[in-house]
């Protein structure tokens, strides 16, 4: 056997091969697909067949199985055309171009024989253009799809290209003298055979195949797994989920989640509302309802209340298989292509399993989801009783001073109701009560803080003018340094705004020291007032800095023996200012003192004074 008929039997060997593959697929699911694939590899299969039977077994070469062999060849790349319309869409007016020219193909091989080199011509300039043009549109479609689709749409055009270059090939070497048209006949041999191999990936990859295509996206899918329950919000979860079974299979997914209300809830990142559906519709539905795997290649034959939308939204075939954790149902994957010639039987094992990692996903989603809740809930417990201390204590004091110094003022009038007025008693009592006023005040704005119903009208106020007029008050006013150049007028809640700065002021001379000079600077830099309050003592460790501006949060340094206080006086002092727009920060270091900074917003420009 010559090197020429050993490639001529590997290539009728291939396309036989390939022809019995798609013929068992057309037994166990007589798709148009499939019918479709089984025509096309038959015409050839049949031309290779009558070419064996004849040199076997001597049969004569009659003139009409010649016509017909001949007709089903030539009719090859109409039928690639509608094998491509299988997988996509081929605009009408194409495919009756493609008819019409069968047609005329076919009255030329019945009008001759021989066919005279023009009309071989004219076959083959048929062939070509028809198959180039139906490879051009397997590549355009390629570069659309993702995955095993991708791959097996350049097989497919791959093959059509070769199988054009064949016959073009071919062609040339009806042009040749026929001592040269033993090179042509071999290149064309060769072509043939790539052609057919081209053919075998792209319209029956084998699953070994397929899981090799496959691998690449499923190990990028199981690799970014372990990440996916830590994203900020479910909708993210899911919508990476969807991409990476999209493109693990090579088509598109959607994943609906049980809403325990009787609905499936499908919702992407950024979309306003989720989409609800029952849990018991569409396709989707019924494998959620029957808790099985469901494959279509008509969902509008098999769900007819749906057909519009399934036509509308160009869905041609579904995989949906449910997502269970244990014996919850979760929700459901769906993966929907345009054409069912994209899946394959192993598909729906692929799907399954990629619904088992997205049941493992949500479910440690949901157990993320509980231990933050618990933490919350024990931290609300935590600061509850942190917050039932410090009130206990830090009321209990004035109380205490208010009742032992009322019952000696009254004991003290039952035994001589003539005696003066203990005014210094008297003093005791107004100033606890002034305390105790203050603290549950401080209890008030903290609740207005959480709702941001701190700031009420607001009016010029010069900045300036305000921070001197609250140092001045002060009973310690000589430690107290207030530098500013010109007046810094802003837009605020006169009481509020000094209510910040007074706070940072007596936080200054409580916690900085008993002689330490306490600055205060006000300016105006990039169109923003900012205030800043310096102290020179105790500071506050690292770790508590990020937490400082938190309800019931004071420095782990504090002696709450020494300085009294519920560590709410900073948390409304950040509600003030950033619910007039403003932000506040600090800079710290343990025994080195705090310096906390103000930035509000300003008027435009400055007045001067």
């Amino acid at each position: 056997m010559t090197a020429l008929e050993l490639i001529a039997a590997a290539t009728q060997a291939v396309y036989l091969a390939i022809f019995v593959l798609v013929v068992r697929k057309v037994i166990r699911r007589p798709t148009v697909a499939h019918v479709d694939m089984a025509l096309f590899l038959g015409a050839i299969t049949v031309a290779f067949v009558r070419t064996r039977l004849t040199g076997w077994f001597g049969l004569p070469d009659l003139r009409i199985v010649g016509i017909v062999v001949t007709s089903l060849i030539v009719a090859m790349p109409y039928l690639l055309l509608r094998l491509y319309d299988d997988f996509s869409h081929v605009p009408e007016r194409l495919r009756r171009a493609a008819q019409l020219g069968l047609l005329v193909s076919v009255l030329l091989i019945a009008a001759f024989d021989p066919a005279p080199l023009w009309a071989s011509l004219t076959l083959v300039a048929y062939f070509a253009v028809v198959s180039s043009y139906a490879s051009l549109l397997f590549l355009r479609r390629a570069r659309l799809a993702q995955g095993v689709t991708r791959r097996r749409m350049e097989a497919i055009a791959a093959g059509g290209g070769l199988l054009a270059a064949a016959i073009v090939t071919a062609g040339l070497g009806l042009t040749l003298p026929p001592d040269l048209r033993g090179i042509t006949s071999g290149l064309t041999q060769l072509l043939a055979l790539l052609s057919g191999l081209a053919f075998y990936v792209g319209f029956a990859p084998p699953a070994i195949l397929r899981r090799a295509w496959q691998e690449p996206e499923l190990r990028a899918f199981l690799a970014r797994a372990a990440e996916l329950p830590r994203l900020p919000t479910t909708a993210e979860i899911v919508a990476a989920l969807e991409e990476g079974a999209g493109k693990t299979v090579g088509a598109s997914a959607r994943i609906g989640l049980f809403s325990g209300h009787g609905t499936l809830r499908y919702q992407r990142p950024g979309e306003a509302e989720p989409i609800e559906r029952p849990s018991d519709a569409y396709i989707a539905g019924r494998a959620f309802t029957e808790q099985r795997t469901v494959f279509t290649a008509q969902p509008a034959e098999d769900d007819r209340e749906h057909a519009r939308e399934y036509a509308e939204a160009g869905v041609g075939a579904v995989i949906a298989t449910p997502i269970v954790a244990g014996t919850e149902r979760l929700g459901v994957l769906t993966v929907y292509a345009e054409r069912s010639p994209i899946f394959a039987e192993s598909d729906m094992e692929l799907t399954r399993l990629l619904a088992e990692q997205a049941a493992v996903i949500l479910e440690s989603r949901a157990l993320i989801d509980e231990a933050a809740r618990v933490r919350a809930q024990e931290e609300a417990t935590r600061l509850k009783e942190d917050f039932l201390s410090a009130a206990a204590h830090d009321l209990k004091t004035p109380l205490t001073t208010l009742v032992a110094q009322a019952q000696f003022l009254e004991r003290k009038a039952e035994r001589d109701p003539k005696a003066p007025v203990d005014r210094e008693g008297l003093a005791r009592i107004v100033r606890e009560a002034k305390r105790l006023t203050d603290l549950v005040l401080e209890l008030l704005d903290a609740a207005r803080a959480e709702q941001g119903r701190l700031v009420g009208d607001r009016e010029p106020v010069d900045l300036v003018e305000l921070a001197r007029e609250i140092a001045e008050r002060q009973t310690e006013a000589a430690r107290i340094v207030v530098e500013a150049v010109a007046p810094v007028i802003g837009q605020y809640d006169r009481h509020r705004i000094a209510q910040v700065i007074q706070n940072l002021v007596e936080n200054a001379l409580k916690y900085g020291g008993r002689t330490g000079t306490i600055t205060v600077r006000v300016g105006q830099n990039d169109g923003e007032a900012r205030l800043s309050v310096a102290d020179q003592g105790i500071g506050i460790p690292p770790e508590d800095l990020p937490h400082i501006f938190e309800r019931f949060r004071r420095g782990g340094n504090v002696d709450s023996r020494r300085f009294t206080g519920m560590g709410l006086g900073l948390y409304i002092v950040r509600g003030i200012v950033e619910q007039h727009g403003g932000r506040i920060s600090v800079e710290s270091a343990p025994g080195k003192g705090s310096t906390f900074h103000v930035a509000l917003p300003a008027l435009d420009g400055r007045m001067d004074g």
